[in-house]
């Protein structure tokens, strides 16, 4: 039997990506095609736009594919299943306590996006779009806040660059306690910058996922009831259950070494991440596998020292990478940003405060600072872009 066609969905970016719903409606309830969103100003991924000789392929019940993020390598489309974002919707819903309504703040042609769209969709509340004419600002999101009804329970997800700039203007603090959850993720949240966010009482929720398990799928740390979580021999994270997509568009042979289905039907995805459990048994993660660096034969988290970094007072941002060196093979090295009012830290001033927090081999070597980090997609750090900073051969 022959699969679905599928449309490419061009969708604005700010307000008008609220006129998507209608075909995004359709997709999730079977009486039109499924799409492919887009970036509007940007054309299709070649493979969505012509797709007669992939029909096959295409589950019954697709509903949409969407494009990851391609951290490394091209850009991959995960083919996402009414079903598998339904699952989601509902699991989300019930992990925050029940439905309401949504503020969109980023690009809704990535996951993060488009699920404030579907969740909206299915709890039947009409999504607010934040005027991104002049960017993300945090009088723009006091401003849309401002249109939620009063009474109305309301959530909103960020990414932490988006959070970072919230809590430091006295608008944005005040918008943010108007939501009875506000999900951060697309990026690792520095546990500094979720107490300041708690301090400020606002309730944040961390999330976990991609676009393979349509969105988040570990909250806070813990899978959602429908999900599972599992850790190989290496720290690398598996996830799995109900929310899962049916592979990628067009890739078989790619599909077939990361997606898998256990002994008993549970669907299965093998991400690049790796992670621990911590005392309480959450799941952290430590970041990519290959973001690992390798310092004198060590292996250094990334994610490990931006934490330790963010404890710092003069440091608002920080994005760490492994740059090539003669003798190391690899060292640590920082981009910061500066927090507004304190003097740039020095190298050695850097390497000082966090002797004792990290050891000796994970500590900076190199310092970056800069005004803004580097970012792809939904508030991602673009690593490869902090590389060049210290190796532009790269």
């Amino acid at each position: 039997m022959r699969g679905p066609r599928l449309r490419a969905l061009p969708v604005p970016s700010g307000r008008a990506a609220l006129d998507v719903l209608a075909d995004l409606q359709k997709a999730l309830d079977g009486s039109g095609p499924p799409v492919a969103p887009h970036a509007s100003n940007k054309p299709p991924q070649p493979v969505a736009d012509d797709v007669s000789n992939l029909r096959p392929e295409l589950p019954q019940d697709l509903a949409l594919t969407i494009a990851t993020s391609g951290s490394s390598g091209r850009p991959k489309l995960a083919m996402l299943t009414r079903a598998a974002l339904r699952v989601s919707a509902d699991a989300t819903h019930e992990r925050l306590g029940g439905q309401g309504q949504w503020l969109l703040t980023m690009p809704a042609h990535h996951i993060a996006g488009i699920q404030v769209l579907v969740r909206s969709l299915i709890a039947g509340t009409t999504p607010i779009a934040m005027d991104l004419a002049g960017g993300f600002t945090a009088t723009a999101f006091a401003r849309a806040t401002g249109e939620i009804a009063p009474g109305t329970t309301a959530f909103t997800a960020l990414v932490p660059t988006q959070l970072v700039r919230l809590l430091s203007s006295i608008d944005g603090r005040q918008a943010l306690t108007r939501y009875a959850a506000v999900l951060v993720g697309g990026a690792a949240a520095p546990s500094s910058l979720l107490a300041s966010a708690r301090d400020a009482g606002v309730h944040v929720v961390t999330t976990y996922g991609m676009s393979e398990t349509a969105g988040g799928c570990v909250y806070d740390g813990r899978p959602l009831d429908v999900s599972f979580v599992r850790l190989e021999d290496d720290g690398r994270i598996r996830l799995g259950g109900p929310t899962l997509a049916k592979g990628y568009l067009g890739e078989p042979a790619l599909t077939a070494a990361v997606f898998s289905e256990g002994p008993d039907g549970t669907a299965w995805f093998r991400t690049d991440d790796v992670g621990h459990l911590d005392d309480r048994s959450a799941l952290v993660v430590d970041g990519r596998i290959d973001d690992l660096i390798n310092t004198g034969g060590l292996k250094v988290a990334p994610r490990s020292v931006e934490e330790a970094l963010s404890t710092l007072d003069a440091v608002a941002e920080a994005v760490v990478v492994g740059s090539p060196d003669p003798e190391w093979g690899q060292v640590v090295s920082a981009a910061i940003v500066v927090t507004p009012g304190s003097p740039p830290p020095t190298l050695d001033d850097v390497r000082a405060r966090l002797r004792g927090i990290l050891p000796d081999h994970a500590l900076p070597r190199r310092l970056a600072i800069l005004p803004e980090l580097p970012l792809r997609g939904p508030g991602k750090h673009d690593r490869a872009a902090a590389r060049r900073l210290f190796d532009p051969g790269v």
